[in-house]
Formats: structure tokens, sequence, C-alpha cells
């Protein structure tokens, strides 16, 4: 009986402590976000939580890192909560031009925080996870993360800074990720360049117990706690990268025209025509912008794709009725004429974004 009631007040206390614990422990601010059935999935309220709180903790002289995680042990986060997105925009709400907006002010937030900023990637990290993670100075994947960008296949691109991190990725590995929505997992992430680090799992709370107790660390200090905890991870690495013998391949096949990528595999020809065209403009025009130049370019894509057809119903077949099998319009590339996708990049004027 008392342990039922303890189980009881435990999770009554869990459910109040919110979607998003921010925490001062030792030299460092603790992000978790919180939402584990929901596989950590990010909220407008998370964001306008986190964002605060980061900009409070980069001008506090007694905070020297920020570290960001996910709990529940299955997802470091999933991604923004898009099927909310997506029933308010038919709603006729303005939840898709407040959370875009405020979500790429907090991946920009993070690209330039002031203080150390080491995200524990520790399982499914996709989309809005991504966006809270690739851009800090520290990204720690173990053999549970699982990483995807697998915007196409819902009718989107791969936003958060995708145009920007992506097309920097070695060779066109990044534009193979972005097309195809291929999930890279822990050590494949490292190689890849999406994680800085890999720590077996089993070992994470320990790196995670190592920075806290840190007295006043520098870049420096940190840097060296997890190089030790890398190089003590990678010892009995024998496997190559997953991609190793595709790389010529995709690096062949990713700098041409769409449809002779799409000869590629049958991965791509499930995605929709619209996104796929808008992505692979949004990487070639990003690899030469600046993160705030991307960004303010997502956003208009963001907008237009909101108005659209196929976001709603690559929801409604992927998250809402889940029978995988979207009906694009238009359903082929030859359809997406450069006029369609000229609309899709036009700037907004005053509603552009602003940082």
């Amino acid at each position: 009986m008392c342990s039922s009631l303890l189980t009881q007040r435990m999770s009554a206390h869990i459910d109040a402590a919110g979607e998003v614990l921010l925490e001062r422990k030792g030299c460092a601010g603790v992000i978790t976000m919180n939402r584990p059935k929901h596989l950590n999935a990010l909220t407008l309220s998370m964001i306008r939580q986190i964002y605060p709180q980061l900009k409070k903790w980069e001008q506090d002289p007694e905070t020297f890192l920020i570290i960001i995680k996910g709990s529940g042990g299955k997802a470091f986060c999933a991604g923004g909560d898009i099927k909310a997105i997506s029933e308010a925009k038919k709603a006729k709400q303005n939840l898709s031009q407040d959370f875009f907006r405020e979500e790429y002010i907090l991946n920009n937030a993070i690209a330039s925080c002031q203080k150390p900023y080491v995200a524990l990637i520790d399982g499914i990290t996709m989309g809005g996870g991504v966006g809270v993670s690739v851009h800090g100075r520290f990204r720690v994947a173990t053999e549970r993360s699982l990483f995807a960008m697998p915007e196409t296949g819902i009718g989107l691109f791969p936003d958060v800074g995708g145009g920007y991190f992506l097309p920097r990725l070695q060779g066109k590995l990044g534009y193979f990720l972005a097309l195809t929505g291929f999930r890279l997992k822990g050590r494949d992430m490292h190689t890849a360049g999406i994680a800085t680090h890999f720590v077996d799992s089993e070992k994470l709370h320990m790196l995670e117990e190592d920075l806290l107790s840190l007295k006043s660390p520098s870049e420096e200090n940190i840097a060296d706690v997890l190089e030790a905890y890398h190089a003590e991870s990678m010892m009995d690495r024998g496997k190559s990268f997953i991609l190793e013998e595709h790389m010529d391949k995709i690096n062949r096949y990713f700098k041409r025209e769409l449809n002779y990528i799409c000869s590629f595999g049958k991965v791509i020809n499930r995605m929709s025509p619209t996104s796929l065209k808008i992505t692979l403009r949004q990487l070639m025009e990003g690899s030469s912008k600046t993160l705030q130049e991307v960004l303010t370019m997502e956003y208009r894509l963001t907008q237009a794709c909101m108005g659209g057809h196929d976001f709603h119903e690559g929801v409604r077949a992927v998250l809402i009725d889940k029978d995988q099998s979207p009906k694009w319009k238009p359903a082929d590339l030859k359809e997406v004429t450069d006029e369609d996708l000229n609309r899709y990049f036009k700037s907004l004027g005053s509603n552009d974004l602003k940082f």
C-alpha cells in the first residue's frame, strides 16, 4: 500500500515537473526535455522556457557550461510536435508562425552561445532534436543514438538549419541524408560529423557527473573530459562507416539533377516531389550562406509549406491515419515547376524572420 502511494506521489510530481526541466547543477545549467511518452518532441512552450534560460545562463558568471539531454532513455528529442502544428494551421491558428520563428531563434542562440554547450544525444534525435543539438559546440552520441532528417517523407524539408549543416558534411553525404531521410546510428553519427564525440551509454551518467563537478572549467577542460570518455569508448571500434562503400556513388549521383538522383533508389521516389525540389535548392543555396541567412530562408519555406497540400497530407499519412500512403500533389517531379519553387523561396517582407 505504502509503495503504491509513493508511486502515485512520484508520478504526480513528475507530471507537475513540466515538459522541460531547467536546473543549476554544479558548474552547469542543465536542460532536460521531459516528454518521454512523446519521445521528448519539442513544443512551443518548451522553446519558450529554454530560450530565456539559455540567455540567462550565458550571462551568469557562475554558469560555466550548458548541458541539454532528454528523459526516458529512448529519445533525446524526436523532433518538433508537427502534428500539433498541422492541426493548428487547419484551425487557422498562428502556431506555425510562432513555433518556427521561435524555434529558429533558439537554434541560432545555441550556435552563438558564449558558454560551452554540450548536447547528450542519447537515443532518437530527429528534426527539432537535431536543431537543439547540432549547432552546439559539443554533441555526444552513444550506441543508442539514431539520427535522421526524415522531413521529405512528410511534405516538409530538413529545417532547423539543415540547409547550413548538411551541405557542409563530407562530400555529398548531407544531400543524401536530406533527400532520403536515411538513418545513422551512434558511431556513424560521429564519423559523419553530426556528433563530435562517441561515448558508451552506460558511461553517460558518469560523464555528466564529471562535467558537473569541474571547478570553473574552461572550454578546454570540458573538451579534455569529453575526449577521455570518447577515447575509452572508441577503443573497441571495429566497424567502418555504414555508408563507406557507397560514398563514391553518393558523391557522383548527388552532384546531379534530381531526375538522375531519383534513379539512386526506391526510397526517394516515395518522398514528396515538391519537398525534394525544395530541399535540393535549400542545400545548394545554404552551402554559401551564414546560419542566420539559412534560417531566414527556411522560415520562408515553412510558411509556404504550411499553406500547401503536401505537409498536411504527409502528417495525415505518417502520424494520424498511419497508412504510410501519402497522395502528393503534384505527384511527379516534372510537374513541380521553377515558378512553383520560386514561390516557396519568396521573401515574406515585414514577416520575415528577424534575429
